[in-house]
């Protein structure tokens, strides 16, 4: 095999609201992440983040003093910044993926001026981030939004959300065009058609029809993206910037033509945000979908041009496990990422159920750039689980090892078969809170955090097993897996 490109971006991934910590800090506003309680022994239940919210819920939250909301406090990031990155340039990362919290930037995410002490911080973290030649990679807006933004116009169900989420881009690629070339807009879009608030900031009394709410909201962040990218490209012409996608690869279970047919349509709804932010417009196949489901988009003149003008550079997406696609509807789940799936005998499952299938990310590479001819960056893999630090201090972790190496194996496979991709970004590579159920006992990093589920804990970070293993994976650009 030919190996990875001598460019190749290796690196690691996080997110602002589960890592970065100081709550209200430096005038920083509420957002959609801050309201997520840790409820004890909420197990594997993704759809703790499905759930609607209505305004009730957002205020109880917010004025709840007993519960335990680990995302106002991550892992404290905010003021350890210098020790983490220093340990990622140890590991040898080419790259850092990591977002910005729109409310650090705009507390309400709409004032006329940003908040200085917001983007003084990032300056901060970007510049010992060069310091060591690490790349940055940012996402402008992941699971995280304004709260005010929700109270006042129930997020991005509103268009008055496009012109806040523009004029928030452009004060970034002003403020940091000469510190990263890499960006991305949101997070895993299609999420907000599974978690409007989260995503969206949508209220569920502040809508009527949530569904139409969803499909709405998904219309103006197309439009707010493509205007980003319109701005970055604009503003900082020699960088990149990508659209974000929650892969979720589904297998016809049997060679039925119907189960093959529910394998098509899996890829329907997985797939159409990216078909809309890569090929600049909506795909005929939403139209019996919009029809059976009484959605209609409402759009202004001129959307559809500026979806056309506005189209990516790369396609990043996160890829943790494979599913099966059946016609039979009363079939057994088993849990996963966001959705539930008929288990697959041939595939290993991880403790929180999702099921381990490294070929399964091959066959995502060639079927994505099959599709769109651009090049792939894959911004979240992982394996989350539940570590045990030793009497010694040592934290045995070969399970997360052999996860990642038969991942990086099959995507070498894939580069070597034609496919074009960018870069590797391993999810949570330092431990941080769970974006699901808001565990830190659900692990993913090659460092060691010490708190546990209740924010108790010494913060102290130490070395997993898998971070001298992927210091050598690095340093070797592929070659040695051992």
């Amino acid at each position: 095999m030919s190996g990875f490109p001598k460019d190749f971006l290796w690196g690691g991934a996080t997110a602002a609201n589960q890592f970065e910590g100081a709550f209200l800090e430096d005038g920083k506003g509420w957002s959609t992440a801050d309201t997520a309680r840790y409820i004890k022994e909420n197990g594997t239940d993704i759809h703790a983040i499905t759930k609607p919210m209505t305004t009730a819920d957002v205020k109880a939250a917010m004025a709840d003093k007993e519960g335990v909301y680990p995302k106002r406090h991550g892992i404290d990031f905010y003021h350890r910044y210098k020790e983490d990155i220093a340990l990622f340039a140890e590991m040898g990362f080419k790259t850092f993926r990591l977002s910005i919290s729109w409310p650090r930037i705009f507390p309400n995410g709409d004032e006329s001026e940003p908040n200085e002490a917001g983007l003084a911080f990032y300056d901060k973290v970007f510049d010992e981030c060069l310091k060591y030649n690490i790349e940055p990679l940012v996402t402008i807006s992941h699971y995280e939004f304004p709260l005010e933004l929700a109270f006042k116009q129930n997020g991005w169900e509103s268009r008055e959300t496009i012109a806040a989420f523009e004029k928030y881009a452009r004060v970034l690629f002003e403020r940091y065009k000469n510190k990263v070339k890499y960006w991305l807009t949101f997070n895993e879009i299609n999420i907000i058609g599974m978690t409007g608030y989260l995503s969206g900031g949508i209220l569920a009394d502040k809508t009527e029809n949530l569904l139409q709410a969803q499909f709405q909201a998904a219309h103006h962040q197309f439009v707010a993206s493509a205007l980003a990218v319109k701005a970055c490209h604009e503003i900082i012409p020699d960088a990149k910037i990508g659209c974000m996608l929650a892969r979720m690869e589904a297998y016809p279970d049997t060679c039925n033509p119907m189960d093959v047919m529910e394998s098509i349509y899996s890829d329907h709804t997985n797939l159409f945000y990216s078909d809309v932010q890569i090929r600049g417009y909506y795909p005929s196949y939403m139209n019996k979908f919009f029809r059976d489901n009484n959605i209609v988009i409402k759009k202004e003149a001129g959307d559809d041009e500026l979806l056309k003008e506005g189209t990516v550079d790369y396609m990043s997406f996160s890829y943790y496990m494979s599913s099966i696609a059946t016609h039979e509807k009363d079939s057994d789940q088993v849990g996963g990422n966001l959705l539930g799936s008929k288990k697959n005998p041939y595939l290993k499952a991880s403790d929180w159920g999702w099921q381990i299938d490294p070929v399964g990310l091959r066959v995502t590479l060639h079927k994505l750039y099959d599709r769109y001819q651009i090049p792939l960056y894959i911004v979240e893999n992982g394996l989350g689980a539940k570590d045990v630090v030793e009497a010694d201090g040592s934290i045995h972790d070969a399970y997360r090892i052999d996860y990642l190496r038969d991942h990086i194996k099959e995507m070498e496979i894939a580069i070597d078969e034609g496919v074009e991709l960018m870069g590797y970004t391993p999810w949570g590579c330092i431990d941080l809170v769970s974006a699901s159920t808001s565990e830190m006992s659900k692990r993913y990093g090659f460092i060691y955090v010490d708190l546990d589920d209740e924010g108790k804990g010494t913060l102290a970070r130490s070395k997993k097993d898998s971070f001298d293993w992927y210091k050598k994976v690095i340093a070797s650009n592929g070659a040695d897996l051992t």
